[in-house]
């Protein structure tokens, strides 16, 4: 049994319930200003003392986009329950009253026993009881919790290994445990089991964790400590966020300063009315039959106040919020449907699991990636080799350790088996035993293992592989030839991005051997100082080695990674590595995909193990970088925005050339406390590449909180397990790669698709093009509406501020909804400045995402300037032309409703024409919403105006025959032209001469494209990469501190041959030339657009 609550196994990562999804879902929804907003209206509408417009003109709106986003919030959420039923009701074997049983995850309780074996999932967290290994051992993969691949031990106390799979001795198991409290640190436990009147100390080793995955054990029992949101797991997964754009973040503001100033509106016309009407009204008042409280002129101001607030609140119309969903699930569609983001080779389509956020994916500016998965294949192949000098090529794939082992193999030298003693190896045809002397475990500090045997001749050898930068220093002065040779070969391979290893041996002498293993002993049984005594021991065997050679294995990236990142980083995105692998490996795959490189004027390496060490690093790397900064006259100028720093940083340096940041987790542990984060994240964001290493899945998410909270910037997460879920839910925008780990991370995510190469079309295609879509029809919804509202502002002034409405009534309910409704949605939805080759070929073409440029507050203000001057030319061009004019028949044309229609006509086409001429491209859609919009609103006028409809609804449709009467006019048609050229040619002016004197980047493209008449050319593939490289050996395989003492104790050990496994030979293309190629082929096209031209972004 367990001292704690019992906990079942249960999992919800769904936001609703039936009882709980109408009122959660309300209260998200009325978040959003604008609704809250429409609700006040309403209200304001059903009051008939105040209401100019009736009720339904916004209450239906309303319900219709409270309803689309409810059922759109219901679907996502539908799927989340899919999802979590799946796993909740996957199976497990139980133990329940002395019997196995079959058992749903969710009915696991804590203090059950569960049998598992192998290849199966762990369904909670366990202590392990026993297993089919010896001595209670067990191998775990531990991808889902940190994305390593290598298999890890775990193994049993040997008072519970006992136990077996005798199900009648398990069923009497009564042991208590009492343990720390559930929490994210997936490597420490602590705790202890009280049975048959002893105690026994537990720790991680004891332990297996939910989400792992049972390998190379037939199977192993195991008790519930941990269940279902108490797991170690769920604890770092993180918590579903309502994420919004930072365009519905600008629109809140927005709103609220539209309503500021329709307030300030509503109180000019209101004072107009109390001053029209105490000096003026007040001679009608008797005809009116007016009660004594109406007659106030006061009180007359404060209902026109009102009245006015309803009239005008159309300059933002709720038909704006159906507009932008419809557009963004038009854009969801698009990614949906992309062939080029379509995997074949796991038939998988690109998935938007979102619809509300697809334009902040064209404005981006920190990716945050996962390493093991996603930038790599998570498939390791041994390559080359270097042997005494010679250097030899090998293709083969295996993965971790099983790569050296049947490379080995296929060049003659087998293993055949290895108990706690000896090593039986088949050197070309003969068996060969070696004695197991002792075993130099691995850690972070020594960065190498040794073995010691006796060879059969009684010879005793030291054989040590590691770092080539840690394993050089330990050899013998006479190895120096070999070495430079050595070196060289390691260079080339490290150059390929392969991952290094060196091998070296010494002989030992018997005497000195069993002096230093006896030194061995006394330290292993030494209480004080135990560590540190056995580390120097260790130092003193292991020196003056001779070298054997080096090992090169290949962590294969995924197609298109590094032509993904080279575009991604010429568009001026940082991208940033979080990985749990070592440093080392991560350092590799840097280079490999070239978010290092050799060229960086310095990679600074965070790795101290206290706060005040971790501190002093950061001042020492950022006095480098200053200083080093200041000595570079050229190099790529990596700084950031001013505007941006939220920093307590007093001078704001540029800083040229590149630069790397590399931390490991325990260092960022101290980096993230309040008192150093922020000298963390200043040297950060000034370095063009962060790689952090060994973090946990929290801290992960914690560094993206760390930007999102300093940074005035987009941030994007990108991942393939179980432990990114955190970081993916953090980020602005989380990606789910559907890989070798899983779906956790499909699930958490807001966009899933099979290859990292795909983020490059997401962002800087459709990412790109939803943004200048969405920021196009905002421009245009604020302009058009602010054209047709304040209208009634000048007509307050000639109808004694009266709150009468310059339009009848159903033009204003259809002006929104029919006549302007579809162009616009046609404009966010297929719009587009340049083609989707031009955005990727031309990176630098998303920097206006990035900075904000295309819809922000002086854009509103400009939209706003061009609608009330629209509104104006609307207003006084018919007035004047219509005041004291006769028609052609003689009779007068200055009526009410002949200037009503005068207004509505010439407001209709100028709107027209205006998105006729800010649509960039034209498709067959644009030209019959466009003019299809004309046709019917005056479809509808004359039907409307007409006798027959006049005869069925007197009361609504007072206008009649007035469009005919109207429209007949030579005049009337020549007021609309003279209006519809004063609000169209002053525009058209500046564009012009704005697309002259500072063409942007996207202008340029398209006046190139124009001029030309050949095809682009097909982009080349990759060739290989040849560089020298600075930096040394990043391991060829993930190894752990442990593996020694179980080798020694002989707990894992299995008289079994090693299966044969055969190898795929994949031919790789350099990518060097490929870069090079797509820089200059990008400076080549931004320049031959314009000699003479600048080019504003």
């Amino acid at each position: 049994m367990i001292d704690c609550l019992h906990q079942d196994n249960r999992i919800h990562t769904s936001k609703y319930n039936i009882l709980t999804f109408l009122p959660i879902n309300l209260f998200e929804q009325f978040q959003r200003v604008a609704n809250a907003y429409f609700l006040f209206l309403l209200i304001l509408q059903l009051i008939p003392e105040i209401s100019s417009l009736t009720w339904f003109t916004t209450i239906v709106p309303l319900v219709l986009v409270i309803t689309m986003t409810a059922v759109k919030d219901a679907t996502d959420d539908y799927f989340r329950h899919k999802s979590d039923n799946q796993v909740n009701n996957r199976q497990s074997a139980v133990l329940i009253e002395g019997k196995l049983q079959s058992e749903k995850w969710m009915n696991v309780k804590v203090g059950d026993i569960i049998k598992l074996e192998n290849n199966q999932f762990v369904a909670a967290d366990l202590l392990l009881l026993s297993s089919s290994e010896p001595h209670g051992l067990c191998y775990i993969e531990t991808a889902e919790l940190d994305g390593e691949t290598n298999l890890k031990v775990r193994h049993a106390l040997s008072v519970t290994s006992e136990l077996g799979a005798e199900i009648s001795k398990l069923a009497k198991f009564d042991g208590i445990v009492v343990c720390e409290a559930p929490n994210n640190k997936l490597d420490k436990f602590t705790g202890i089991l009280s049975w048959k009147d002893s105690k026994y100390s537990l720790n991680n080793e004891k332990i297996i964790l939910r989400g792992c995955v049972l390998r190379n054990t037939s199977w192993c029992f195991g008790m519930v400590i941990f269940a279902g949101p108490d797991t170690k797991l769920m604890q770092n997964s993180g918590k579903s966020k309502f994420k919004r754009t930072s365009i519905d973040r600008l629109m809140n503001t927005l709103v609220l300063w539209i309503f500021g100033f329709l307030v300030c509106l509503g109180i000019i016309l209101a004072i107009g009315n109390s001053i029209w009407e105490h000096q003026v009204g007040e001679n009608f008042r008797t005809f009116l039959f007016w009660n004594e409280g109406k007659k106030n002129a006061l009180f007359s101001g404060f209902l026109t106040f009102w009245s006015y607030i309803i009239i005008l609140n159309t300059v933002v119309p709720i038909s704006l919020y159906v507009s932008v969903e419809v557009i963004r699930l038009g854009h969801s569609y698009f990614i949906n449907w992309d062939r080029r983001m379509y995997y074949s080779g796991k038939a998988t389509p690109a998935e938007a699991r979102t619809t509300t956020l697809n334009e902040e994916l064209g404005q981006i500016e920190y990716i945050f990636s996962d390493k093991t998965g996603t930038l790599t294949q998570n498939i390791m192949t041994f390559k080359k080799c270097s042997i005494n000098g010679s250097q030899l090529t090998y293709q083969v794939q295996s993965p971790d350790e099983g790569a050296l082992v049947t490379a080995a193999r296929n060049f003659g030298f087998i293993f055949k088996s290895r108990t706690p003693e000896t090593i039986t190896i088949e050197e070309l045809g003969s068996l060969v035993t070696y004695q197991l002397l002792a075993f130099l475990d691995f850690n972070n500090i020594r960065k190498r293992m040794s073995v010691i045997v006796r060879n059969p001749e009684g010879q005793i050898k030291l054989y040590s592989k590691g770092a080539d930068t840690i394993l050089f220093e330990k050899l013998h002065p006479s190895n120096e030839d070999l070495l430079s040779l050595t070196s060289d070969h390691l260079s080339e391979f490290a150059g390929e991005g392969l991952r290094t290893l060196a091998i070296a041996y010494r002989d030992l002498d018997d005497k000195y051997f069993k002096e230093w293993y006896k030194m061995l002993e006394d330290a292993n049984a030494a209480t004080d100082e135990r560590d540190e005594r056995i580390a120097g021991l260790y130092e003193e065997i292991e020196r003056d080695l001779l070298l054997l050679g080096a090992t090169a294995v290949e962590d294969k990236l995924q197609e298109g990674v590094i032509e993904t990142i080279t575009s991604l980083s010429l568009a001026n995105i940082k991208i940033w590595v979080l990985t749990g692998d070592k440093q080392e490996t991560a350092i590799n795959i840097g280079y490999a995909c070239n978010i290092l490189t050799d060229d960086m004027n310095e990679v600074f390496v965070i790795a101290g193990n206290t706060i005040m060490e971790v501190r002093e690093e950061l001042r020492k790397a950022k006095e480098s970088l200053f200083g080093q900064s200041r000595s570079f006259s050229n190099g790529h100028v990596v700084c950031e925005k001013k505007q941006q720093l939220e920093l307590n940083s007093t001078v704001e340096e540029t800083i040229t050339g590149d630069y790397a940041l590399i931390i490991n987790g325990h260092s960022l542990a101290h980096a993230l406390e309040s008192d150093v984060k922020n000298d963390l994240l200043e040297l950060a964001c000034l370095c063009k590449t962060v790689v952090c290493c060994r973090v946990t899945p929290l801290q992960k998410a914690q560094v993206v909180e760390l930007v999102k909270k300093h940074k005035n910037a987009v941030t994007l997460a990108v991942g393939d397990g179980a432990n990114d879920v955190s970081m993916i839910k953090s980020a602005h925008i989380g990606i789910g790669i559907s890989g070798q780990e899983g779906l956790q991370a499909v699930l958490a995510s807001d966009y899933s698709f099979a290859q990292f190469r795909y983020l490059q079309r997401l962002l800087l295609v459709h990412g790109r093009w939803s943004y200048f879509r969405m920021c196009k029809f905002l421009c245009y919804f604020f302009y058009k509406n602010f054209a047709f509202t304040l209208v009634h502002f000048w007509f307050g002034f000639f109808c004694g501020f009266s709150a009468q409405t310059v339009y009848d009534q159903w033009f204003i309910t259809l002006f929104n909804i029919v006549y302007t409704s579809l162009p616009v949605l046609a404009m966010g939805l297929f719009d587009q400045d340049v083609s989707d080759q031009s955005s990727m070929d031309c990176p630098q073409l998303y920097e206006p995402g990035q900075l904000n440029l295309l819809f922000n507050k002086r854009k509103f203000f400009i939209c706003v300037a061009h609608g009330i001057y629209t509104s104006l030319a609307l207003f006084f061009i018919p007035y004047g032309a219509l005041y004291n004019s006769a028609g052609e028949d003689g009779q007068h044309i200055a009526d009410y409703q002949s200037f009503a229609v005068t207004m509505a006509t010439s407001l209709v086409i100028v709107v027209s024409v205006q998105i006729a001429l800010d649509t960039s491209y034209w498709t067959a859609i644009n030209h019959v919403f466009i003019w299809g919009s004309i046709a019917t609103y005056f479809s509808i006028l004359f039907a409307m105006h007409s006798n027959g409809v006049f005869g069925i609804f007197p009361n609504q449709f007072p206008f009649v025959g007035n469009a005919r009467h109207s429209l007949t006019q030579k005049s009337i048609w020549l007021i609309v032209l003279l209006t519809t050229v004063a609000s169209v040619m002053p525009v058209v002016a500046v564009r012009f001469l704005k697309v002259e004197l500072y063409p942007t980047l996207s202008d340029q493209i398209r006046q190139w494209q124009k001029e030309q008449k050949k095809a682009r050319p097909l982009r080349s593939r990759r060739p290989q990469t040849r560089r020298s490289s600075s930096r040394r050996s990043g391991y060829a395989f993930a190894h752990q501190e442990g593996y020694g003492e179980l080798i020694t104790s002989g707990k894992n050990m299995r008289a079994k041959n090693l299966p044969p496994t055969s190898g795929l030979e994949k031919t790789l293309y350099n990518s060097a030339s490929w870069i090079e190629n797509l820089c200059k082929k990008t400076t080549d096209t931004v320049s031959s657009f314009s000699q003479d031209k600048t080019v504003k972004l």
